[in-house]
């Protein structure tokens, strides 16, 4: 009896224990107070990473959100795009890549926290700025102030997103990954010009988000009064300067810009990972506590959902995963020994405030000491050109220019922002031998444009407003009779039409035939009365493409459309041609890509799924190199001048069929798509450049209590993608090598045995390690002088030699 009661009172025990523990999980909280956000009462420091889930696919989220965690991220930032989850009112789409809930799913099943930032106005280069184009026609309507009209729709629409998120326990207080939301975006500067009907609608945001009652904190980006218990944050390439508008506020940082983003016809823009991560740590050495890279991952816009005038296709943003979803060295693995680096401070850093020291002119030192005995040191050099050495501690450190040096006990360097020991990867697109079968082409008919449904009005009307997105293609439509008397029907000079503010391209067609694309009211010019202005005739407008009726991209449509064989197509270069092929799958499972150099300027599909629209337009800009050192700005590290700026455009593997595949562009000027191809992505060679004395995480805490120093020599690691080896080294120099990968040059000393020391490590292995010593490599070169390894290596699939 007394033992059957115990067994009942260690059960109830037992189960009194599980149901805490469960409770735990399922009412956690999040707070904040003036040093951290805090989570279930410990305060963190957090490295957050923008992924958009409409920029990818659902088959590429899981390995996208692994590969963030691995590079120390913690947190999954993503905008909510109103306009591909409410095409129309009251009509909802959380499907394929606009699934939400799961994306958010695959985040907790990941272990990683999550922000929702639901806007609704998200802006983020996309189309309309997320905003459905519906909302454009809601009788009186005025976006994003004090309009009775907005405000309903907007409030619905977040209704909707936090219900959503309720509705399957997504929120941290409901035991899920949301630990934040923001409301609104980047609203500050659009509030001042509204005046008080604009503070107005700002301060009614926040108290409509707040009374949703999601358990988790919000934030507003770029609001300095932003009201309470809002938290205000900052965005820009920098954010070191930035207070929050309360002293009981944390620091954020909701968009540090990993790099920028690509407009057709201008360059490609770099951020060096030596600045961003400058920017970071002296963003957390000043107090900061949480950093959200934008992007993380930018991926593609695909369909017609890029935003601007001149956005392309690829939302790349130079961020640590690139736009296939690979990862992007030195920049991911740079960040991820960042992230390691702080997070050995994290203690120090949530507990107290830095004490800060000038060490030089341009030199601090911000410590975090507590009466626990922690201590967390970083030495900055603000310098943007020289180095320097530093006294600290009564030791000597030396800093590179514009840079920051992470000591987690206050004596040993185990991370410099400008030193980077980690491999630098090159990319390449290979051919991957799959053809294109039977190309046919179809000329888009420009003689029945009456056809279908028209309507006329008075003047030029505005192209959205007529298409009401749906269609990039609107008919402009008008009769202009000329009088046998004019003086060029005899032989004088011919008139001209003018054309200003059009948008990415205008083709003329009188009586049916092409007469040239010009850029530049609508006006004829050269006429016997001069100039005629035809702005205010009538004119009828038509809205899309005869082969968008028909439905010419889908492989189950049916049309009784003459395709013609593309080689009678390409010797005219005809604007306006829809061109169709079939192909196979290729085998493996590197990123794909179709190669469009030689088309102009259109859009793609593949088995119906749009890819995106694509433009080879050349770049223009100053691709003149880039040092790291100093402020960027966009302009200041430029690439690809005088090619085209997008020429490869992303195939998602999860579109295609093992046969079968069928492709479809509508080429606008005109192209020879014979020339498409279909290639992969995949790593070429890697590199890896590290000194003797490089820091490393390692040498945290060394014990130097009367007992001999055992220093971790720095080592160079090298790796190639899976199904790749290392086929061959193209260089190697234990010494004072010159240079940059892909350029390097044996300097005035250098070990004999470098090739063969490298080779034998690396050579037939994905991935291999070597440690920078002098016994490693027979002997020293060049004593008394600071030696550093430089390796450059071939990757090859698996079984390949080069």
């Amino acid at each position: 009896m007394g033992t059957r009661s115990f067994a009942k009172l260690f059960l109830w025990l037992l189960l009194c224990l599980f149901g805490l523990l469960g409770s735990q999980l399922i009412q956690a909280t999040v707070t904040y107070d003036r040093k951290a956000i805090v989570i279930n009462g410990q305060r963190r420091i957090l490295f957050s990473g923008s992924i958009h889930y409409p920029r990818s696919t659902p088959d590429m989220w899981e390995d996208l959100i692994q590969k963030a965690k691995d590079g120390g991220v913690d947190v999954i930032e993503t905008y909510v795009f109103w306009n591909v989850h409410e095409p129309s009112p009251g009509n909802f789409n959380f499907e394929g890549r606009n699934d939400l809930v799961r994306f958010i799913r695959t985040i907790h099943k990941a272990g990683l926290y999550a922000h929702l930032r639901i806007g609704p106005y998200v802006c983020a280069e996309w189309n309309f700025g997320g905003f459905p184009v519906w909302l454009k026609y809601v009788p009186g309507i005025s976006f994003r102030t004090d309009n009775e009209p907005f405000k309903k729709a907007m409030q619905g629409f977040t209704e909707k997103i936090v219900g959503l998120m309720k509705s399957e326990n997504l929120f941290e207080s409901q035991g899920g990954p949301i630990i934040l939301s923001q409301i609104e975006n980047e609203y500050g500067v659009q509030s001042k010009l509204f005046g008080a009907a604009g503070y107005n609608y700002m301060s009614w945001a926040a108290d409509m988000a707040v009374k949703l009652g999601t358990g988790v904190p919000w934030v507003m980006c770029k609001e300095e009064d932003a009201p309470d218990p809002v938290i205000n944050t900052c965005n820009g390439f920098y954010c070191d300067q930035f207070a929050p508008n309360k002293p009981y506020k944390p620091t954020m940082w909701t968009e540090a810009w990993s790099g920028w983003f690509s407009e057709f016809g201008g360059p490609l823009h770099q951020r060096p990972v030596q600045d961003l991560a400058f920017a970071v740590a002296r963003f957390i050495q000043k107090g900061g506590s949480f950093v959200n890279y934008y992007m993380y991952h930018g991926g593609t816009n695909f369909g017609r959902s890029a935003g601007g005038p001149f956005i392309t296709t690829s939302y790349d943003y130079d961020a640590p995963l690139d736009e296939y979803g690979l990862i992007r060295q030195p920049k991911y693995g740079h960040l991820k020994e960042l992230h390691r680096s702080i997070k050995m401070c994290e203690r120090a850093l949530v507990s107290v405030d830095p004490m800060v020291t000038q060490l030089g002119a341009f030199q601090q030192a911000h410590v975090y000491s507590t009466e626990h005995g922690d201590c967390a040191a970083f030495l900055a050099n603000y310098d943007t050109k020289s180095a320097t050495r530093v006294l600290f501690n009564n030791m000597h450190y030396n800093l590179p220019p514009w840079s920051i040096s992470i000591l987690p006990d206050c004596r040993n360097v185990v991370f410099n922002t400008a030193k980077v020991g980690v491999q630098t990867s090159q990319m390449e697109m290979l051919p991957t031998n799959i053809e294109m079968l039977s190309w046919e082409s179809y000329d888009e008919d420009v003689s029945s444009l009456y056809d279908g449904s028209t309507f006329t009005a008075s003047g030029l009307l505005e192209q959205i407003n007529v298409t009401r997105d749906a269609s990039d293609y609107l008919w402009y439509i008008t009769n202009v009779d000329i009088g046998s008397s004019e003086a060029f029907l005899r032989g004088g000079e011919l008139p001209t039409l003018i054309v200003r503010s059009s948008g990415h391209a205008v083709h003329v067609f009188i009586n049916g035939q092409l007469s040239g694309e010009i850029h530049g009211p609508v006006a004829l010019h050269g006429l016997d009365q001069g100039k005629w202005d035809l702005s205010w005739q009538t004119w009828t407008y038509q809205v899309g493409l005869k082969g968008e009726a028909m439905n010419l991209l889908s492989p189950t449509s049916v049309s009784s459309v003459d395709w013609m064989q593309s080689s009678l197509v390409v010797q005219k270069q005809q604007p306006l041609t829809w061109h169709k092929a079939y192909f196979n799958s290729p085998d493996g499972d590197e990123p794909l890509a179709l190669d469009m150099e030689g088309m102009g300027k259109g859009q793609i599909w593949i088995n119906g799924q749009s890819i995106g629209r694509y433009w080879t337009a050349y770049a223009n800009g100053q691709c003149n190199g880039c040092s790291y050192a100093g402020s960027f700005r966009p302009p200041k590290c430029q690439l690809g001048c005088g090619k085209p700026t997008q020429r490869w455009y992303h195939v998602p593997r999860s579109w295609l069929k093992p046969t079968q595949n069928l492709l479809v562009v509508f080429e606008e000027l005109g192209g020879d798509p014979s020339r498409i191809s279909l290639v992969k992505r995949s790593v070429a060679t890697v590199c890896a450049e590290v000194a003797e004395f490089h820091p490393t995480l390692k040498n945290w805490h060394i014990e130097s209590y009367g007992r001999a120093e055992e220093f971790h020599s720095p080592k160079v690691h090298l790796r190639c993608n899976q199904g790749q080896t290392i086929s061959s080294i193209k260089f190697a120099s234990f010494g004072t090598p010159l240079g940059t990968c892909g350029t390097y040059q044996q300097g005035t000393c250098h070990a004999p045995t470098s090739y063969d020391i490298i080779e034998r490590k690396c050579k037939g292995k994905q991935r291999c390690a070597v440690t920078i010593s002098n016994s490693n490599f027979g002997q020293d070169p060049c004593p008394n002088v600071l030696k550093r390894l430089s390796v450059e290596a071939v990757c090859a699939p698996t079984g390949l030699r080069v």
